[in-house]
């Protein structure tokens, strides 16, 4: 039992970083209907990101948080500007032409950083149930990562730009007639989409590491629990990403990480059958 529990408080980590990092993808993949490869690259750059702001430049973790958000939102927003925008409605030069970013992305900070980088943990100590030890740093990140969803849920449904975003999804045409310039939305929602990636690289940093891969293993997953979400729906990510974190790390404790990975995607592709769109749905544009 005490072994079930500590898989079952570590799948809330995996979860948590999961859905932080997915989140982002719901906004470019669901959102603007843009199949971005270079998801993972964004959290590669968080977590390179945060290795420069806390290890080289010793900012607190806090100021880092939004420095990795700030970063990679401002690469999101040159990448959405030279290369995304003319790229619209053309799906396979938009996988081709963001793969392509991605490697050379990676290329680059396998230049400057062959090897494994270390980030100090930010929260260390943990406390005691019985046998079962909890980190300090697994609860604030569990906690961060509903905050994100919260704060993400109230700005596209509760403010200005949140409605005129609805509008260009919905009908891009009719938004442009309305007068909206929907060039700057696609910009910044791109923007933000690509800085939830890199907060998922800065959380994501004290606990593996910081490498130039770091970001690709959970490029497939954060594809995954988007399409069984459903891609438009932030409800549906956050259920995803507890589904398949907690499935995942609860697998691996009684058998490996290698038939955890078959299991759950056995599982996904028998759901994706049965449900195409997604646990939630949503019409899109």
């Amino acid at each position: 039992m005490g072994t079930f529990i500590s898989q079952l408080i570590n799948g809330l980590n995996q979860s948590s970083i999961l859905l932080i990092a997915t989140m982002g993808l719901v906004i470019i993949f669901g959102y603007m209907n843009v199949t971005n490869m270079a998801h993972g690259s964004m959290i590669m750059l968080g977590g390179v990101s945060a290795f420069i702001l806390m290890e080289v430049l010793h900012l607190p973790f806090g100021l880092a948080l939004i420095g990795c958000f700030i970063i990679t939102g401002i690469i999101g927003m040159i990448t959405e500007k030279l290369l995304i925008k003319r790229l619209y409605s053309k799906p396979t030069e938009t996988i081709l032409a963001t793969y392509a970013l991605s490697i050379i992305l990676t290329e680059l900070v396998r230049i400057k950083y062959a090897l494994s980088q270390n980030v100090h943990m930010p929260l260390p100590g943990a406390f005691h149930i019985g046998r079962v030890t909890i980190p300090y740093y697994n609860i604030f990140i569990l906690v961060f990562s509903l905050a994100v969803l919260s704060l993400t849920l109230l700005f596209f449904r509760k403010t200005t730009f949140g409605k005129m975003l609805g509008s260009v999804t919905q009908n891009r045409t009719m938004t442009e007639c309305l007068g909206i310039k929907i060039s700057t939305i696609d910009t910044l929602t791109f923007g933000y989409g690509a800085g939830l990636a890199g907060v998922s690289g800065c959380v994501l940093a004290p606990t593996t590491g910081v490498s130039y891969d770091m970001g690709s293993t959970y490029l497939t997953d954060t594809f995954m629990t988007n399409v069984v979400g459903g891609i438009q729906s932030f409800a549906g990510t956050a259920i995803s990403s507890g589904i398949i974190g907690e499935g995942r790390t609860i697998t691996a404790g009684f058998l490996n990480e290698t038939w955890a990975k078959i299991i759950i995607f056995m599982i996904v592709i028998v759901l994706i059958r049965f449900r195409p769109e997604g646990l939630f749905t949503k019409e899109r544009r």
